[in-house]
């Protein structure tokens, strides 16, 4: 069977080794498109849900078009086999676009749904019912510039970022797909010292955590769309116990309290110190990885904050780093500037983050 996965545009290829290791074949990956098509069995719809950390979702595909005119949507859709729908189920269109296009996503998914009514009324005779907030089945439209996928989304409304483990809420939380990689693309293992200087309510330590010691995604989620589908045994999992050097700096009081509560309720140690990040080796000797998301001047108003911090956290990290540093940024040339300064750039990526053209920058 064919799916495919949708993850942060930029960081397709890391996705794709993530589903490599759970034992698919990547197919495809639309590298700036955050979509990675992979062949994997209907059995490891479950699997993939509890330990895909990279990806937002999983969905079946249920066909695969060029489509040009609104019209095409209706024709593509209309030639699918919806019988795997049972009649008493109801069914609900997500569209999503991406390119220049002389309809909406809203014209989309009208098409879309009339479609599916009409084919399945031509099979079985009945008129599937629509249901907006609730649906049975979600099937999804996704048209990215003329390649129209059509798929069953196994994971649901709330994609696979709801991780469910935030019981503290920061004003500006790092999506938790993004943060498990960032820590791939470090090449981390518990075997190494890892810091999150700038943690916020820690998200990259709680993800690096999770990897390490094997705790799936679906520890604290039980919702998801497959299990409306089909009748799929859980997947098994144990709990690693592995020894981890995780440690989280935060200028404010209240987010420190914060990310330890989070680490407490996942089950991760994390040391967490109320500290500077412009100072970090006035708190450590060495450190061996540091991966981050430091403030943006979306965040922050005046440009001049931004640059000494990056310029003074990117001098002192240069004073404790022994491996790799990893870190996200819109302001890239600021980020660029000074990691040039003080590091070797081994790579710079381009993502599209929260509707933000971002950089990530690999380090030594």
């Amino acid at each position: 069977m064919i799916f495919y996965s949708t993850t942060a545009p930029g960081l397709e290829d890391v996705a794709a080794e993530e589903l490599k290791e759970l034992g698919c074949r990547i197919k495809e990956e639309r590298k700036g498109k955050g979509r990675v098509f992979f062949e994997a069995e209907i059995e490891d719809i479950p699997k993939l849900n509890c330990f895909s950390r990279c990806s937002e979702r999983i969905v079946l595909l249920l066909g695969r078009f060029k489509v040009e005119k609104l019209e095409d949507v209706y024709k593509a859709v209309k030639s699918i086999d919806f019988s795997f729908i049972k009649p008493e189920q109801s069914f609900a269109i997500r569209a999503n676009r991406v390119g220049e296009h002389g309809f909406t996503s809203i014209d989309i998914a009208r098409e879309a749904g009339q479609a599916v009514i009409d084919r399945y009324k031509e099979d079985f005779g009945v008129r599937l019912r629509v249901n907006l907030d609730e649906p049975d089945v979600i099937i999804r439209c996704d048209l990215v510039d003329d390649d129209f996928v059509v798929g069953v989304d196994t994971t649901g409304d709330e994609a696979l970022h709801k991780r469910n483990y935030r019981i503290y809420q920061h004003p500006a939380p790092l999506n938790p797909t993004i943060a498990s990689s960032l820590v791939r693309l470090s090449g981390w293992s518990h075997n190494y010292s890892l810091l999150d200087p700038m943690c916020g309510s820690g998200t990259i330590l709680i993800e690096a955590g999770m990897i390490a010691k094997n705790i799936p995604v679906c520890k604290f989620r039980e919702n998801y769309a497959y299990k409306k589908l089909f009748k799929l045994p859980e997947p098994e999992w144990e709990e690693k116990d592995v020894e981890l050097k995780l440690y989280g700096m935060e200028k404010f009081k209240k987010h420190v309290e914060g990310a330890r509560k989070i680490a407490e309720y996942v089950g991760i140690p994390v040391t967490y110190i109320q500290g500077d990040a412009r100072k970090l080796d006035e708190y450590f000797d060495s450190i061996d990885f540091i991966v981050t998301n430091p403030p943006y001047g979306l965040r922050i108003a005046r440009k001049g904050i931004i640059e000494d911090l990056y310029s003074k956290f990117l001098e002192s990290a240069s004073k404790v780093l022994e491996k790799k540093l990893v870190m996200i940024t819109a302001e890239k040339n600021i980020a660029r500037h000074y990691a040039e300064k003080f590091f070797e750039i081994k790579e710079e990526r381009n993502v599209m983050y929260g509707g933000l053209n971002c950089s990530v920058f690999v380090l030594e």
